[in-house]
């Protein structure tokens, strides 16, 4: 009899395992389209990632660098200080977009140049995403808003 409670025991505990493995593997399965890296420009620039990897770049937009009047194609610069990333981006900028002021972009680096899918400003003159304070409090050249 006991034997038999132990057989079951085991058959459950195996069970249980396949189950939480199986579960695991769909979460990350679905979740892989989900997860996209910030980089700083320094960052992609000493390491460019794969044309097919999808992340997200952030910093300040280069003063004089943004270039509007191609079509619906913007140009601009993104520097963290250290290092220049051009970008290109085909839609309608956020309203709070400027020059000198921090962004987030999403998309993917091709030939030398970032290719935005979607372009996140600051909310209000003093928001910066963290990770871009953090990446220009790297190079040394973040500045403590105003107030």
């Amino acid at each position: 009899m006991k034997s038999l409670k132990k057989k079951r025991r085991v058959q459950i505990i195996a069970l249980a395992a396949v189950a939480l493995v199986v579960s695991t593997a769909l979460i990350g399965y679905a979740m892989r389209d989900g997860i996209n890296f910030f980089r700083s420009p320094t960052q992609v620039m000493d390491e460019p990632p794969a044309p097919t990897e999808v992340f997200r770049i952030g910093g300040l937009v280069e003063d004089g660098s943004l270039v509007r009047g191609e079509g619906e194609t913007i140009r601009f610069n993104v520097t963290d200080g250290g290092a220049v990333v051009p970008v290109t981006y085909t839609g309608v900028l956020p309203d709070l977009f400027e020059e000198n002021q921090g962004m987030v972009g999403m998309g993917s680096y091709r030939d030398g140049v970032f290719e935005a899918t979607e372009i996140l400003a600051k909310h209000d003159e003093d928001y910066m995403p963290k990770e871009v304070v953090d990446s220009l409090k790297e190079q040394g050249v973040y500045q403590e808003p105003n107030g």
